[in-house]
């Protein structure tokens, strides 16, 4: 899956890994937002927290026909209101990549992996 815009000098196309990794640093800088988690937690039942580089594997792109949608797995700090954190994640998410890449999207699904302590 790719997105892919035409203009008067070409072809542009944007990778599913590149769409991943832009979502993937947009929702680190949300408040209240420890970072990416993998999709698949960890058979202890401890969600990995991922590094800037691995991005990718907690989140999933698709194409609807309503447009994108985009699952996003992270890990949120304790003590804060989770479903504020995830409001706020999906508005600012959703905003900046129908910015980025004027390309509508559909959802934006958010999946609290787990819960840390920051000190």
């Amino acid at each position: 899956m790719t997105v892919e815009k035409k203009s008067t000098y070409g072809s542009i196309v944007v990778s599913e890994a590149a769409v991943a990794s832009l979502a993937g640093g947009i929702i680190t800088e949300c408040y209240g937002v420890v970072g990416m988690s993998s999709k698949k937690v960890l058979k202890d039942g401890w969600a990995e927290l991922l590094k800037k580089e691995n991005y990718t594997r907690g989140v999933v792109v698709k194409r609807t026909d309503d447009g994108l949608v985009i699952d996003l797995y992270i890990i949120v700090s304790f003590g804060i209101k989770i479903s504020e954190v995830v409001q706020e994640a999906q508005k600012k998410v959703k905003y900046m990549l129908e910015k980025s890449l004027s390309e509508p999207i559909a959802d934006v699904n958010v999946f609290v992996q787990g819960v840390r302590v920051i000190g």
